[in-house]
C-alpha cells in the first residue's frame, strides 16, 4: 500500500517538473516568435501596395488635368458642331430638295440612328480594347464622313452620310468616360459641369459659321469648314494616354504604372509609396454586369433618363429652329419678316431661310448652356445627383409648356434661354452621374447603352418638333413636358447617389 502511494507521489512530481520545463521552453520561445512577428510586419511596411485609385487622388488637379479638360473638352465642341449643324441646315436643304416636313425631320432622325447603333458597340470595344482607341477613331470617322456631306448629290446620299457621321460621334462621347476615369472625385462635381462650356462654344461656332457662310457661300462649305477643328484635335490626341484604371482592368500594370508616373511628373508629386496592385477583370465589357442584382434598377432608370435627357434637349433644340423658321411664335411684336406663316406651292412647304434675327435668337440661347453652370456645380455638391436630376427635370416641364404662352420676341428669348440652360444641365448631369455609378469593368459600355437610349429620344424628338409642330405648338410641346415629369418621379426611386464616392473598380 505504502509503495502504491509512494509511486503515485513520484509520479505527480515528475508531471509537475515537465510541466515547469515546458513553461520555460515556451518563455524562451515566446521572444523569438515575437521578433519573427516584428520582422514580418516590418517586411509588409517595406512593401506597400496602392491602387489606381489612391494614385489619382494622391496625384490630385494639376497641370495635366488643365491638358486633359481642354483637349478632352474640345472634343465637345466637335460633338456639338456635328449635332447642332442640323439645325442650321434644315431650312436649306428643305430648299434645295423641297423637303416635306416629315422628310427633314428623317435627316436628325438618321443621325440619331446611328448614334444609337454604335453606341453600345463603341462602350464594348472601349471595355474590350480601350478609351483611346474608341475616341481617337471616332473622331476620324465622323470628320470624314462629314466632309463627304458636303459633296452629297442627293436627299438619299445626304441622310446616309450623316448617319455614318452619327457613328462617328457615338466613339466620340466615350472621351468622357476617359477624362472622368482620370479626375479625384473631390473635383468631378466642378470640372465636368464644365465641359458644357464646349458644347455651348460648339453649338456657337456652327451657328456663327450659318450666320456667316450660308448666305453667300451656301451649306456645302459651311460643312467643309466646320470639319477642319476636328483634323486639328486628332493631333491633339497624342497627348492624352489610355485609361490607367482600363489598363489594370485589362492586366496591364505597367503600362498603368507608366501612365501614372507620367502624369504625376506633370502635376510635380509622387506617387504612392509601393506598387501597384489590382486584379485583372475577364468579365470587362459584359452586358450581365449592366443587369445584376446590384445595377438592374439603375441601368433601367437611367436609359429611361438618358431617353428622356435627348428627347427634351434636342427638342428644344429643334422646336426652336421651327418656330423661327416657320414663324410659328406666338409674339405681340412680330415684325413683317415673321408674319410670314408658310410658303406653299403644290402643297410642299419650301423655305423661309434664316433671318440675321433668328440666327441671333438661336445664338443667345446657346448662352443659356454656359448661364447656369455655377448653379449645377452648386447643386451637384450639397443636393447630390438623384435631387439635382429631380429639380432640373420639373423645371424643364415648366418652361416647355412656357414657349406656347403669347409673349414679346424678347420674352420668348428669355424662355428660350433658360430652356436651354435647364435641358443642358440636366444632360451633364446625367453623364456624370452614369460615368460615377457604373464600375470600371463595364463604364464603357454602361454609358455606350446608355447613350444609345438617349438616340431613341433624339430619333422622336425631330417629329415631334418638326412634324407635329406645324399642326399645333401646344401638341408638339407637351410630350416633352410630361416625359420630363414621369423621369422627374422616377429619380426618386435610384438606389445609389454618388456623390462623393469613389470610383469602382468592379460591381
Amino acid at each position: 500500500m505504502k509503495r502504491r502511494e509512494r509511486a503515485m507521489s513520484d509520479s505527480m512530481k515528475m508531471q509537475l517538473v515537465s510541466a515547469i520545463h515546458l513553461h520555460e521552453v515556451e518563455l524562451q520561445q515566446r521572444p523569438a516568435d515575437d521578433k519573427q512577428h516584428a520582422v514580418d510586419h516590418s517586411g509588409d511596411d517595406a512593401d506597400p501596395t496602392y491602387t489606381v485609385e489612391d494614385a489619382v487622388e494622391t496625384i490630385g488637379f494639376g497641370r495635366f488635368h488643365v491638358m486633359l479638360f481642354i483637349i478632352m473638352g474640345s472634343s465637345n465642341i466637335i460633338e456639338a458642331m456635328e449635332i447642332m449643324l442640323l439645325a442650321v441646315v434644315s431650312p436649306e436643304i428643305r430648299c434645295e430638295w423641297h423637303l416635306k416636313d416629315w422628310q427633314v425631320a428623317l435627316v436628325s432622325t438618321m443621325v440619331f440612328l446611328g448614334f444609337m447603333l454604335c453606341g453600345a458597340l463603341g462602350g464594348y470595344i472601349s471595355d474590350r480594347y480601350g478609351r483611346w482607341k474608341v475616341v481617337c477613331g471616332g473622331f476620324v470617322w465622323s470628320a470624314y464622313f462629314s466632309f463627304l456631306t458636303s459633296f452629297a448629290p442627293t436627299y438619299g446620299w445626304f441622310i446616309f452620310l450623316r448617319s455614318m457621321v452619327g457613328c462617328g460621334v457615338a466613339g466620340v462621347s466615350q472621351g468622357f468616360v476617359l477624362k472622368t476615369e482620370f479626375i479625384p472625385a473631390k473635383y468631378r462635381a466642378y470640372l465636368l459641369p464644365l465641359a458644357s462650356i464646349f458644347w455651348m462654344i460648339g453649338s456657337m461656332l456652327i451657328i456663327i459659321l450659318g450666320m456667316l457662310v450660308v448666305p453667300t457661300m451656301g451649306w456645302r462649305w459651311m460643312i467643309r469648314i466646320s470639319v477642319a477643328p476636328s483634323i486639328i484635335l486628332i493631333f491633339l490626341f497624342k497627348f492624352i494616354p489610355e485609361s490607367a484604371r482600363y489598363n489594370v482592368s485589362a492586366g496591364n500594370i505597367d503600362e498603368a504604372v507608366k501612365t501614372l508616373e507620367w502624369i504625376a511628373n506633370m502635376n510635380r508629386v509622387s506617387l504612392p509609396a509601393g506598387r501597384l496592385v489590382e486584379k485583372a477583370e475577364e468579365s470587362r465589357g459584359s452586358w450581365r454586369i449592366l443587369l445584376n442584382p446590384s445595377l438592374r434598377r439603375t441601368s433601367l432608370l437611367l436609359w429611361y433618363s438618358w431617353f428622356v435627357a435627348s428627347f427634351s434637349y434636342y427638342g428644344s433644340v429643334l422646336s426652336s429652329s421651327e418656330l423661327l423658321e416657320k414663324n410659328l411664335l406666338c409674339v405681340t411684336d412680330a415684325d413683317r419678316e415673321h408674319q410670314v406663316k408658310h410658303q406653299h406651292v403644290d402643297g410642299l412647304c419650301y423655305c423661309i431661310p434664316f433671318a440675321f434675327a433668328d440666327y441671333q435668337t438661336l445664338l443667345i440661347s446657346c448662352l443659356g448652356e454656359f448661364a447656369l453652370i455655377p448653379l449645377n456645380i452648386c447643386l451637384l455638391n450639397v443636393c447630390g445627383r438623384r435631387k439635382t436630376l429631380t429639380v432640373l427635370q420639373l423645371l424643364a416641364a415648366i418652361l416647355f409648356m412656357m414657349i406656347s404662352i403669347c409673349t414679346t420676341m424678347f420674352g420668348f428669348t428669355v424662355l428660350l434661354f433658360l430652356l436651354r440652360s435647364l435641358v443642358s444641365m440636366n444632360f451633364n448631369v446625367v453623364y456624370i452621374y452614369t460615368a460615377e455609378v457604373y464600375p470600371t469593368v463595364a463604364r464603357s459600355l454602361g454609358m455606350g447603352f446608355c447613350t444609345s437610349f438617349s438616340r431613341i429620344g433624339g430619333m422622336i424628338a425631330p417629329f415631334i418638333a418638326q412634324v407635329l409642330m406645324s399642326q399645333s405648338v401646344i401638341l408638339a410641346l407637351s410630350p416633352f413636358a410630361v416625359t420630363c415629369v414621369i423621369c422627374a418621379l422616377g429619380n426618386f426611386l435610384l438606389p445609389i447617389e454618388t456623390k462623393g464616392r469613389a470610383l469602382l473598380q468592379k460591381s
